[in-house]
């Protein structure tokens, strides 16, 4: 299964397979995309899921656009609205067995996300996963 995820992009799992309790709560504050996860994204996830992406599912999160639409499957990462329901969440709280973000063996270079920030990329997705326009994720110098 995993396998077949990896190299197909974000529907080889069930979603509703996931075990949605284990989730940290969404953060009650709103969120500014710019403040909040811009920074959070370009640090966590955009070196292997940049412009030229290193990730088998050829997932891009340089913008809203992409960062939703979930790669290469015709599954959405993000479900606007339903963070609950997003594959995207579900990886990043390490709800996928070996579909964990960052993966685990990366854990040295990107750390895990805490529960914290798993709750404000939850807050910004049930808030309608707003991205000003024209902003764009970039690389981080380490």
């Amino acid at each position: 299964m995993a396998t077949a995820a990896m190299l197909c992009g974000l529907n080889a799992y069930a979603a509703d397979e996931v075990d949605t309790s284990k989730l940290p709560p969404a953060s009650d504050k709103k969120i500014d995309f710019v403040k909040d996860l811009k920074p959070l994204f370009e640090k966590a996830c955009f070196s292997c899921h940049g412009v030229k992406p290193r990730a088998k599912g050829k997932y891009f999160m340089n913008n809203r656009e992409k960062t939703i639409a979930g790669g290469s499957s015709d599954e959405k990462a993000i479900i606007v609205g339903k963070s609950d329901k997003s594959p995207f969440v579900h990886y990043i709280a390490d709800l996928v067995e070996e579909m964990e973000m960052p993966p685990l063996d990366k854990r040295d270079k990107y750390a895990k996300l805490t529960k914290e920030q798993v709750g404000l990329v939850r807050a910004w997705i049930d808030q309608g996963a707003k991205w000003p326009e024209g902003v764009e994720l970039e690389a981080v110098e380490d």
